[in-house]
């Protein structure tokens, strides 16, 4: 059994991206693992500072809602992202919670396979590479784990359009099954 954390970055209700997320969470549950999901949604997360405090005491300065998750991402053996693409990179809230992780680049840390969920308006799968190259370099910092699966849920844009992708959700499934 594995310690699965499922990380939604979607600021929307009934987000395309966290439709995926769900979909992931419930085939790693039907496959016995543990599994929590946090939504970025409602979270205080300022953007890191730059002060390098953390590479010593392996603590965030900065008191807000991001150390809670950082400490989450640390004990899991397993970090889902799931994010909607925005401009063909990662959103914004995600990126700033990877720069919050910063106090997990100088300890030992559980996690070991990475997965990328991620969902776009454009019909292109390409329309994620830019997504999936941002979330390669933060995982580059860590050489104990790997990307270890992603998924393209394109041609998507309005709230709850991947209903229409029964497949999508399927693979959602199948890849939290096998995490």
């Amino acid at each position: 059994m594995k310690k699965v954390l499922v990380i939604s970055a979607s600021l929307r209700p009934v987000s395309n991206s966290d439709m995926l997320a769900d979909a992931f969470a419930e085939g790693a549950a039907e496959a016995g693992h543990e599994v929590e999901k946090v939504r970025l949604h409602g979270r205080n997360i300022g953007f890191c500072i730059g002060c390098l405090a953390c590479q010593k005491t392996q603590r965030c300065v900065i008191h807000d809602d991001a150390p809670e998750i950082v400490k989450k991402m640390k004990e899991s053996d397993t970090v889902v992202f799931a994010t909607p693409v925005y401009y063909y990179e990662l959103a914004g809230q995600l990126k700033t919670l990877l720069d919050r992780a910063n106090p997990l680049f100088p300890g030992e840390y559980a996690f070991r396979d990475i997965y990328l969920l991620a969902s776009a308006a454009e019909d292109d799968g390409h329309a994620v590479d830019g997504a999936l190259h941002g979330l390669e370099g933060w995982v580059r910092c860590f050489d104990k784990c790997r990307i270890a699966g992603v998924l393209r849920g394109v041609g998507v844009t309005a709230p709850g359009e991947m209903r229409a992708k029964p497949g999508l959700l399927e693979a959602a499934r199948r890849m939290g099954a096998s995490a």
